[in-house]
């Protein structure tokens, strides 16, 4: 069975193959005013090392103008019509939030996947341009979570919004005392956001009618933060890709 799956966020797109022998990826930056025909090009540029033939294609997105022209693209590549999560698409996952079409379709493949790897409950935790904390719980139901900003938008707002800070690379700094304003940003950046995590995790497991709740995160910025987290979190890249495919196989 081979599969494309994509995944467009605000600020990255994720592109993998799955075949079978583990998903092959690209990373790329997010466009939303690329054509079908643009995307169409662009990853038959990017999928001729793994050849054509596709089973199927399943998209998540949460640019819509990306979405649109997405769908139209992997129409032409596969020959069928792919699974777009959304409003409507077969889960198996009930969503226990106030309004479920409100729900992104990151954060749904996302708790598919971790179901899928690490069964229920479980807490996703995504870097992305939003840094997002999910539950699902016992029965394998998503119940919501917490949002806040990315890591690389806070960065840019705090160089944005001062008139002496500069952009720094995000890697921690040897001390949470930064002795420069290059080390007390990557402090600010790195230090605080796994105290961030480490916090809403907190609150969020204690909410939780289990023990021992197994915590999955993904994102380009994950492993940075993971590492200084006081919370045993497990690091898996392709969680979204593995959500896509279980989304994929029940709407076929």
């Amino acid at each position: 069975m081979k599969l494309l799956l994509i995944d467009v966020g605000n600020t990255q797109t994720v592109v993998g193959v799955d075949d079978g022998d583990g998903p092959h990826t690209w990373r790329l930056s997010t466009q939303a005013t690329r054509t079908a025909d643009e995307w169409e090009l662009l990853l038959r540029s990017l999928l001729g090392a793994v050849g054509d033939g596709f089973d199927g294609a399943a998209l998540s997105s949460v640019v819509p103008a990306a979405t649109v022209a997405l769908r139209a693209a992997l129409r032409r590549l596969t020959k069928q019509e792919p699974v777009v999560v959304g409003p409507g698409t077969r889960t198996g996952m009930q969503l226990r939030v106030d309004n479920p079409r409100e729900v992104g379709a990151d954060r749904i493949v996302n708790a598919l996947g971790a179901i899928a790897a690490y069964g229920a409950p479980v807490v996703t935790v995504d870097f992305g341009t939003a840094t997002t904390v999910d539950l699902v719980g016992p029965e394998g139901d998503y119940r919501g979570g917490a949002i806040a900003p990315g890591v690389e938008v806070a960065a840019e707002a705090l160089v944005n919004a001062t008139a002496a800070l500069r952009r720094v690379d995000v890697i921690a700094p040897p001390r949470a005392v930064g002795r420069s304003t290059v080390e007390a940003i990557q402090s600010g950046l790195v230090y605080g956001y796994a105290g961030l995590v480490d916090g809403l995790l907190d609150r969020i497991l204690a909410e939780v009618e289990a023990p021992d709740v197994p915590i999955v995160a993904t994102g380009g910025l994950a492993e940075i933060v993971v590492a200084h987290c006081r919370h045993e979190i497990r690091l898996d890249e392709y969680l979204t890709l593995r959500g896509l495919r279980v989304a994929w196989e029940r709407n076929r």
